[in-house]
């Protein structure tokens, strides 16, 4: 077993991640007092080295929530790509769409509302990083449609796969979270056993799985 597993280790390497300030800390706030969850302060430093190492000009987020990581992935990039992001919750759609105006993401950031699957099948540009963070049943049900639409030396960052460690661990899991579990191990075991693929999946936050094709 990782010994990074241990809670003291995660702990310290959670110190370490330094505090936004300005627009993202102003989020981050908003989205704590109101009961919002945004992607964890590991997730957040991750695609700011996904965004640096990779620098995708385009951008696909399946999760809006109120537009915390799509503003982080634009501020990553000092705004030279160019991020959709996709939100079925029209209350979270409002939100995102004020936040991204108010701090002049406009031009940077399209807000999409509607059910990911659906809105998938319509889509023809070409991504060359895809961040999943929404629907966490249906990981695998996203899959095909995010390949078809990924350029060939694209990542796909997937978010939640150890889904508080109930991926992992069958004495973990909750009753009422057999099916999450169940998909989101079909998930993973899509992305981890075919040969296309090269997936790493790494115990941070709540567990982050990055996969790309094989060259």
């Amino acid at each position: 077993m990782s010994e990074v597993e241990h809670e003291y280790i995660k702990e310290y390497i959670t110190s370490l991640i330094g505090s936004h300030s300005g627009i993202l800390k102003e989020i981050e706030e908003y989205a704590s007092e109101n009961s919002i969850p945004i992607v964890h302060r590991e997730m957040a430093r991750f695609l700011e080295l996904m965004i640096n190492m990779k620098r995708p000009s385009r951008v696909l987020e399946l999760g809006t929530a109120v537009g915390y990581s799509a503003i982080l992935m634009s501020l990553s990039s000092h705004k030279k790509n160019h991020i959709t992001t996709i939100e079925r919750d029209k209350n979270m759609v409002e939100i995102a769409r004020k936040n991204i105006k108010r701090y002049n993401f406009e031009q940077y950031i399209d807000v999409i509302e509607g059910d990911c699957m659906e809105i998938l099948k319509n889509i023809r540009e070409k991504f060359d990083l895809i961040f999943i963070d929404a629907g966490k049943a249906h990981y695998n049900h996203f899959l095909p449609y995010c390949l078809k639409l990924l350029d060939e030396e694209g990542v796909i960052v997937a978010d939640n796969v150890l889904f508080r460690g109930m991926v992992a661990s069958d004495e973990l899991v909750k009753r009422r979270k057999i099916t999450i579990v169940k998909r989101m191990r079909e998930y993973l075991k899509i992305v981890s056993d075919d040969n296309k693929f090269i997936t790493s999946i790494i115990p941070m936050g709540d567990g982050i799985a990055v996969t790309m094709r094989r060259n």
